[in-house]
């Protein structure tokens, strides 16, 4: 009896064991979807939005370069200006970047852990 009794907790422990297995196996399968989903919804959303941004940023800066040329009565200038304003600002973006390393790697690591 004792032997029948020892026989069926080990049974249930399997089947336990087993149970936790494969729903430990669907939890870890969930939660890496919903890592990879926010990682796509987010490099959509900013592709998206940098798209725009670009696209706006081009047009104004057409614009831009346009109106310095009619002040100034020569196009050439005009978009001349607006070449080296950017050119100073890539400048400026090379050498800073460092600083911007931290800042965003703890703003990324704090969404990243906590989120998920």
């Amino acid at each position: 009896m004792a032997f029948e009794e020892l026989k069926e907790n080990l049974f249930e422990a399997d089947v336990n064991i087993q149970s936790y297995i494969k729903s430990s196996e669907e939890y870890i399968k969930l939660k890496s979807f919903k890592a990879l989903m926010i990682g796509i919804t987010f490099i959509t959303k900013l592709l998206i939005v940098s798209a725009l941004v670009g696209i706006a940023l081009l047009i104004l800066s057409l614009a831009l370069a346009i109106f310095f040329g009619e002040v100034l009565d020569n196009l050439v200038f005009g978009f001349l200006i607006v070449g080296l304003f950017y050119a100073l600002i890539g400048l400026l973006t090379y050498f800073l970047r460092n600083k911007v390393n931290s800042p965003l790697l703890k703003k990324f690591s704090n969404y990243y852990f906590n989120k998920i």
